[in-house]
């Protein structure tokens, strides 16, 4: 079955099970992120412009319904652009020749999903790749690559951005700040891929670079001037960032094994490839300076494994959270192929892993790969996330060190009744300082002589950008009393005090 087949039998399911679970136990703030790729999602280039729409909205629509708040969608794949933009070509997966615009030349697939994404309540993270290039035989003649080859390596057939380069730093970055000041996105997100994952015994050629720019300024460990130079791009990053928007969050996803025991005597309990050592990432050190706001260690694996137990690795980065928020990448595919290992008459590990997540102190989230499994309903994960893990809305965590003071309430809350529903509607709280901007709103439903309490993530019935909400009149006689509490949330999740109105329906 298509995928377009599919998402439209999906999300009349969630409508109906949804319905049923307004109620469960689930955490009022966690993140819930997917991630949706767009490289190697040929889709789009098979497709025009009003298809490819369709396709992008209804993978919104379904992903609302699924309990998810935070979109983390592929805009820099390969050193192009899934937007306008003026620095790097069309990336090839939007037409199928980079370079090539769609056919629709107002259409922006950036602005169209932080706009939708905004309206259904959830963020848009914005997910680049910083140095992979892709094939020289499928640049355009306009790609950067061209214009300074002598600041790129070729390894394993691909191109990537040498991170040694100053220039190439500032490139990268001047590509972020063009993001970032023209696209009201929430984070900008960055994978595990820095230096290339090691292939055939391959070695990365950056041997001139190294005698220019390393051993010349006193760099005898080639593996730490590798990551001294993804350690300046990361901290390079976080300033541009911050300068263009305070409010704008900076994630990365690492894999999910900083360094093994056997390597250092912090590591975790495992015995596969490092981050540290393979990638030259440390991304530790990332969030102990605080160039980070959050982590997403790629925890793609089984619970018990020899070399790579997620067990073992989940309670490792709960201990290494620094200060700043940690989610757990989860591989959809394997978490739905393995036994629960505590209940053996549990086919999945669903259950558990999000048990645990929900366990650890220092973990508040996790997010999905890929986004593609979620919305096939890859054995039934969809269903079950609807049923029972995502049951209720969930608000993305705050993010004290950025910003701690919450928006006033929302102002002049009142309702108009109409032929077949009441309609409430707000006036957004003025605020000259934009941290304290309102961007998105929480409606609560309580009954009449029911208490009102904010923590119960149950309770929530809608979150939305818009400034009114339309609850539809009981088709019987009898009328019930209910109160609707709404509350504002600013641009990093500070929540406000609640104004409240009491409704028949």
């Amino acid at each position: 079955m298509s995928k377009r087949g599919l998402w439209p039998r999906l999300m009349a399911l969630t409508i109906m099970l949804a319905a049923m679970n307004m109620n469960a136990a689930t955490p009022k703030r966690e993140f819930r992120g997917v991630w949706i790729p767009t490289v190697g999602d040929r889709y789009f280039q098979q497709h025009n412009t009003q298809e490819n729409k369709a396709y992008l909205l209804s993978m919104l629509d379904s992903l609302q319904l699924m309990g998810c708040n935070a979109v983390i969608f592929h805009v820099r794949p390969q050193s192009d652009a899934f937007y306008k933009s003026e620095l790097e070509p069309w990336s090839k997966w939007v037409t199928g020749k980079q370079g090539v615009p769609p056919d629709d030349p107002t259409w922006d697939p950036l602005t169209m999903m932080v706009d939708e994404s905004h309206k259904r309540g959830m963020e848009l993270h914005a997910w680049i790749n910083p140095y992979r290039v892709g094939w020289r035989d499928q640049l355009c003649p306009e790609h950067p690559y061209f214009k300074h080859p002598e600041r790129f390596v070729e390894y394993n057939t691909q191109l990537y951005f040498d991170p040694a380069y100053k220039e190439n730093r500032d490139f990268i970055n001047k590509v972020v700040k063009d993001i970032v000041t023209r696209y009201d996105i929430d984070a900008l997100h960055m994978d595990d891929f820095f230096y290339p994952y090691p292939k055939n015994g391959l070695e990365f050629m950056d041997t001139t670079s190294y005698e220019k720019l390393g051993r010349s300024k006193g760099w005898g460990d080639l593996a730490d001037w590798r990551r001294h130079n993804v350690n300046m791009l990361i901290r390079e990053m976080h300033d541009t960032i911050k300068a263009a928007k305070p409010w704008v969050r900076y994630g990365i996803s690492p894999y999910g094994i900083w360094r093994n025991k056997k390597n250092d005597v912090n590591g975790s309990n495992t015995d596969e490839r490092e981050c540290y050592g393979t990638l030259f990432a440390d991304c530790l050190l990332w969030t102990e300076q605080g160039w980070l706001d959050y982590l997403i260690p790629q925890l793609y694996w089984e619970l018990e494994n020899e070399k790579t137990g997620v067990l073992e690795l989940s309670h490792w980065w709960n201990r290494h959270t620094n200060g700043r928020h940690m989610y757990y990448g989860l591989f959809v595919d394997n978490t739905m192929d393995f036994k629960d290992i505590d209940d053996t008459s549990n086919p999945t590990q669903l259950d558990h892993k999000m048990r645990l997540i929900r366990e650890l102190e220092n973990v508040a989230g996790v997010t999905w790969w890929p986004g593609s499994s979620l919305l096939q309903n890859y054995k039934g994960i969809a269903d079950s996330l609807i049923n029972k893990q995502q049951a209720a809305h969930a608000l993305v965590p705050q993010y004290p060190w950025i910003d701690d003071t919450a928006p006033d309430p929302v102002v002049d809350l009142r309702q108009e009744r109409k032929a077949d529903a009441v309609e409430i509607s707000w006036t957004a709280p003025p605020a000259d300082d934009p941290m304290q901007q309102t961007v998105k709103y929480v409606i609560y439903r309580f009954g009449k002589d029911e208490p009102v309490d904010l923590d119960n993530a149950g309770k929530i019935v809608a979150v939305t950008s818009d400034t009114h909400y339309r609850l539809p009149l009981a088709k019987k006689a009898r009328k019930a009393k209910a109160i609707l509490v709404v509350t504002a949330l600013d641009r990093v999740n500070n929540e406000s005090a609640g104004r409240q109105v009491e409704v028949t329906l």
